[in-house]
């Protein structure tokens, strides 16, 4: 997964006020306003990613959860 960013810049926690390093990156799409192809991406590190995706999840509007390339995650 490619993020947009720059290279000095680190990818961060979506979490309100986290600022840890992002090892998780959420898609999703509210199908009320995306087309089924559109995705969005929330960042989340480790301690964040269940409670992120449970609120996207509760909507409907969860789609993957995969690792964020470069991040430890990749190795486990």
């Amino acid at each position: 997964m490619n993020v947009p960013t720059p290279a000095d810049e680190a990818l961060v926690c979506s979490a309100r006020g986290c600022r840890a390093p992002a090892v998780w990156a959420l898609e999703w799409n509210n199908p009320r306003l995306h087309t089924a192809d559109r995705r969005k991406t929330w960042l989340a590190c480790a301690e964040h990613r269940d409670s992120l995706g449970a609120f996207l999840d509760a909507r409907g509007f969860l789609r993957t959860v995969t690792p964020v390339s470069g991040s430890p995650t990749l190795d486990v």
